[in-house]
């Protein structure tokens, strides 16, 4: 993998790492009986020919819905992905109860673009969405998942960051505790108590839960400003003073492209003014910088984890649990070094790689602890929320449902999808690609001579051997680029 951890410091840590998953070795799984829905299903069916039936079975079947979202959290920061060092228990716990996508994407790596792709289940290039500024119309957010749900009765809330344009959707929802712009980990409340945001989070999610209605489905959207680091202050990544020993005493593993010269891996026009490089400078510079930058964001994505146990226990304690189901992702992924980089943006795993895990109570023996290594897409979230909740998807969703996936069914699937960052900022070079399962073509298209790069994932997992201008590999390029054309006039129309 390109983001592998060091074997250094796998080595360093396992036997902290072995006593650590002994100390935290989780409760054994509360049991839970099947839900009734085939009963309920089949009588849907046969009535389905009048709309009161309809609703009468939605009603019946449809779960309640916990959306939990991280933002610029990498694929490879769980314990269930591998990871020996950092403490993520309650993450952990719902994959091991529900089904992890180990090969999970974005579509465009930055905040406002991805929340806008999983909200609307489109490419950027569809629903223009490419800047911080812009906003949903009245029009496109109706075909949001979150106004979807709310139309067919659901009962809707947003806890946390929303990030997308300037114009906060508060009346779209029935509960709002969401807030504009990046948001500060350290806020004070009328009487002057520090709290932090993660906190925050926390109590304004339980809120919600206390306060829903009791006969009407609902669904909890929780967007987390962690682990995004506190643009414009000096400490960065900025989490709980509990946490402060935290991973203290441990090597943090570091990327395995971290060896890779950043003047050797990347051209001049790349390496000139770079926002990616800038930020590197801030929190990486340096072997002893880059693991206290480390630290620090393992303890805001351990914080995280805490609020997402502090969630599920609530449900669970309100008699929710059975029919509640969770799923889990991040809006992108973010360099910790590699190659020179921090950041996020560009179409390199560390970038565009997350973590997706969900979890159905409703599930079968045999469709928990389940691993999906097939490419699913950050788009693909708005649909299978949709298609769980017995919903229609719109024919303006251009990702695809994982349920039938999460049924054990092995229908045909995508083999490669369209990248596009095409945000303009003076130091992100714009960019585009396509990312199959075996290669990765990426075009910085704002160059002349256009600048291409060609990865074998299998060969190089770490994306540092350019095969683009090599002429045993110009065949191969030429069905890249053939490819990239064909799916960028479909993804874009």
């Amino acid at each position: 993998m390109s983001t592998s951890l060091s074997q250094t410091a796998l080595e360093a840590n396992k036997v902290k790492a072995d006593n650590q998953a002994s100390r935290e070795k989780m409760m054994s799984t509360i049991s839970r009986r099947r839900f009734n829905q085939c009963l309920a299903a089949g009588a849907g069916l046969v009535l389905s020919q009048t709309l009161s039936s309809r609703i009468k079975a939605e009603e019946t079947i449809r779960p309640n819905i916990v959306f939990l979202l991280a933002d610029d959290m990498r694929w490879d920061t769980l314990g269930c992905m591998g990871n020996p060092v950092i403490q993520t228990p309650h993450l952990d716990r719902l994959a091991a109860e529900g089904q992890v996508f180990d090969q999970c994407r974005v579509t465009t790596s930055i905040c406002c673009s991805s929340r806008a792709s999983i909200l609307s289940g489109q490419y950027v290039c569809r629903h223009g969405i490419d800047d911080f500024a812009k906003t949903f119309t009245p029009e496109a957010f109706a075909q949001c998942y979150p106004a979807l749900l709310r139309n067919h009765g659901y009962y809707t809330g947003f806890v946390g960051k929303y990030g997308v344009g300037t114009e906060l959707p508060e009346k779209a929802f029935d509960f709002w505790r969401g807030f504009g712009g990046q948001g500060n980990y350290e806020n004070f409340d009328e009487a002057g108590t520090f709290r932090h945001l993660n906190r925050i989070t926390a109590e304004d999610s339980l809120a919600f839960l206390e306060n829903c209605p009791k006969d009407r489905p609902f669904c909890l959207n929780v967007s987390f400003k962690a682990p995004h680091c506190q643009d414009g202050d000096a400490r960065q990544f900025i989490h709980e003073e509990e946490y402060n020993d935290l991973y203290a005493d441990l090597i943090m593993p570091v990327p395995a492209s971290n060896t890779v010269s950043y003047e050797d891996r990347f051209p001049e026009f790349f390496r000139d003014n770079n926002e990616a490089r800038r930020r590197w400078k801030l929190r990486f510079a340096t072997p002893e910088m880059q693991q206290e930058s480390i630290r620090k964001y393992y303890r805001l994505i351990t914080g995280l984890d805490r609020v997402a146990g502090e969630i599920r226990d609530k449900v669970d304690a309100l008699g929710f649990g059975e029919n509640t189901l969770f799923i889990f992702t991040s809006d992108n992924g973010f360099f910790l070094g590699d190659s020179g980089l921090a950041g996020k943006w560009y179409g390199y795993e560390a970038s565009i790689r997350v973590p997706l895990i969900i979890y159905d109570p409703r599930s079968s023996r045999k469709e928990q602890d389940v691993r999906h290594y097939i490419p699913v897409l950050n788009i693909d979230i708005a649909p299978t929320i949709l298609e769980l909740a017995n919903i229609p998807i719109p024919d303006t969703m251009q990702g695809k449902s994982l349920v039938s996936r999460m049924q054990g069914e092995k229908s045909m699937w995508r083999s490669d999808f369209f990248y596009e960052h095409n945000f303009h900022h003076p130091g992100i070079p714009k960019s585009e690609g396509v990312v199959s399962r075996e290669y990765k073509y990426l075009r910085y298209h704002e160059q002349n001579p256009l600048y291409e790069e060609l990865f074998d994932l299998n060969a190089d997992p770490d994306e540092v051997i350019n095969l683009a201008g090599k002429e045993e590999y110009e065949p191969l390029l030429k069905r890249m680029r053939n490819r990239f054309d064909e799916l960028k006039e479909e993804c874009c129309r």
